[in-house]
């Protein structure tokens, strides 16, 4: 990994916090020209965040009123003036169909019907992404169910690359002009980690904040992809050997220059103690992408456990509050951590985002 690299994952720990803030004054507005910033300028008038509330014993709580909520913004105590939980879903299902997907991907091709009648329900519109090294908009945002399944079915595998990282980003993308009333979604299918994208994770974490955007996530099993895949050589590197990098102190032999060339050296982390949590996250960029946009991942190594991981996924969207409120304490720069509480419920478990970015004050 080189210094330069080291350091833009290091600096950008912070940026993992920053999770979408929306404001109206910036619907719709273009993204930031230079994602290097660590703190997003922008004028914060609404903050949206999801909440999913579960009992001691892990099932959801999904009767609770807007009433029944307290929400802190660094500490202190919110107005909640709506929860857009019964909001329509504007969706991207984005597919890896890399060459390890050669075995699975039959089995993933038959969850179109259950996308849009379970997953995202009444007056949704779902568009489809796939990608290997490459990003391809299978189908773009329709409401009819048969397009959605027939483009989903008539994917093949291509390149081992999986591109995820990217593939995110054009999902977002897709997402920034949808209607302000509906709830924006990205469902990414593929293997935990990335293997090939051109973007930065900053950059696609920045870009999922500015759009409002909540990632979910079906993880496959990567020991059940090459299982079932039929192994390729891969291309030499266009690089040569002897100008390809290595770890500090690592001899320079075929080992390293494959693991350094195919596989990718780097991953993001999040420093321990860094803020309130105390996570790290390694090989693991749909984690990342999930924890700090509010949403969940489902795993799945057969058709068994990936029908249990949709009926999953679907509990938890249509169980997930939605709440917004106008923050009382925009004078407080930098990272506000949001706290979501249940009011006179003890045990109960809140997830939601850990927070988001403002400018500072002006002087």
């Amino acid at each position: 990994m080189s210094t330069s690299l080291i350091h833009s994952v290091r600096n950008f720990a912070g940026l993992l916090f920053a999770v979408s803030c929306v404001a109206q004054s910036t619907a719709g507005a273009d993204p930031p020209k230079s994602p290097s910033s660590d703190t997003i300028t922008t004028s914060v008038a609404v903050v949206i965040t999801p909440a999913t509330v579960r009992a001691k014993s892990g099932k959801f709580v999904s009767d609770l009123q807007i009433q029944d909520f307290e929400v802190y913004d660094n500490n202190r105590l919110q107005n909640v003036t709506a929860d857009l939980r019964d909001s329509p879903f504007s969706m991207v299902v984005a597919i890896q169909r890399s060459a390890d997907m050669t075995g699975l991907l039959p089995k993933v091709q038959r969850i179109g019907l259950a996308l849009t009648d379970l997953v995202a329900g009444q007056d949704a519109e779902i568009a489809v992404v796939a990608f290997d090294h490459r990003v391809q908009i299978a189908q773009d945002f329709t409401g009819d169910s048969d397009k959605v399944c027939q483009a989903i079915k008539q994917l093949k595998t291509g390149s081992y690359s999986h591109a995820t990282i990217d593939a995110v980003m054009e999902s977002v993308r897709m997402l920034q002009n949808a209607p302000r009333d509906r709830r924006r979604i990205v469902l990414v299918v593929a293997e935990r980690w990335d293997k090939g994208s051109r973007a930065s994770l900053r950059e696609a974490l920045l870009e999922a904040q500015l759009a409002n955007v909540t990632i979910y996530s079906l993880n496959v099993s990567t020991t059940a992809a090459e299982a079932t895949s039929e192994p390729r050589p891969q291309p030499p590197p266009s690089v040569p050997t002897t100008a390809q990098h290595v770890p500090a102190g690592a001899p320079l032999t075929p080992t390293t220059i494959e693991q350094n060339y195919y596989l990718g050296n780097w991953v993001p982390l999040v420093e321990n103690g860094f803020y309130s949590v105390k996570d790290s996250f390694t090989d693991n960029t749909l984690e990342v992408f999930t924890r700090f946009t509010g949403g969940e991942g489902y795993s799945f190594h057969g058709q068994r456990t990936l029908d249990k991981a949709l009926q999953s996924l679907t509990e938890d969207l249509h169980s997930q509050y939605v709440l917004s409120y106008s923050p009382n304490n925009l004078n407080q720069g930098g990272f506000h951590e949001i706290r979501v509480a249940v009011k006179r419920q003890a045990g109960l478990v809140v997830r939601t985002r850990p927070g988001y970015w403002i400018a500072g004050k002006p002087d």
